[in-house]
């Protein structure tokens, strides 16, 4: 019985921009859950990321701050030189602690957090990129049977950040860039219909 899954993580590094904009542009309208996203960016970057993806998606795309409440039918970015941590109480905390993999935003944070607060109910992805960041977050996500996906290295821009986690971790699915929102809509629309199942 696959779980109820409750939230999508999401890392990407170099490349990313674009793996985002594939991805979210084509999420349902509706989609479930809640899109958590570190992409690395340089300390001093605004927050045209935000306005960028908000363009192309049909979900409500916004920087995420402190205390504020995961909600679905929202993508929330990490902001730029800033860890994103998710509380158990389901909202999220930015710390300026040091760089894990050489990254502030890191995507291990994000992962290990989510992990703490929803346990096995996590679908983690994990895009293009040059580092390893990731990695043990995919590896923390899978111990605890979270859903791990990965972006096919051979379809990705930088295929270092997949590539790593698949050393680490029997993924559980390698997709292309394509493959991936269709992927997740199906995930979404099976949580609907067991929420409906349940009135």
């Amino acid at each position: 019985m696959m779980p109820d899954y409750e939230i999508v993580v999401v890392g990407a590094s170099a490349g990313g921009m674009h793996a985002l904009k594939e991805i979210l542009s084509n999420l349902d309208r509706d989609f479930a859950f809640p899109v958590v996203v570190v992409q690395h960016l340089a300390p001093d970057s605004e927050n045209y990321l935000v306005q960028y993806l908000d363009e192309y998606s049909s979900l409500s795309v916004k920087e995420a701050s402190e205390k504020q409440r995961i909600l679905p039918y929202h993508v929330y970015l990490a902001p730029p030189n800033y860890h994103l941590l998710i509380e158990e109480d389901k909202t999220f905390s930015l710390t300026v602690s040091e760089k894990v993999n050489f990254s502030r935003p890191s995507i291990d944070v994000l992962f290990e957090t989510a992990v703490l607060a929803y346990q096995n109910r996590i679908i983690g992805l994990l895009l293009t990129g040059a580092s390893q960041d990731g990695a043990k977050g995919m590896q923390m996500l899978h111990a605890t049977k979270g859903l791990t996906i990965v972006q096919d290295p051979d379809n990705a821009f930088v295929p270092v950040m997949p590539k790593a986690a698949i050393e680490l971790v029997p993924v559980d699915y390698k997709l292309t860039l394509e493959e991936i929102a269709p992927f997740l809509n199906t995930l979404s629309r099976a949580r609907t219909r067991r929420k409906k199942q349940k009135r």
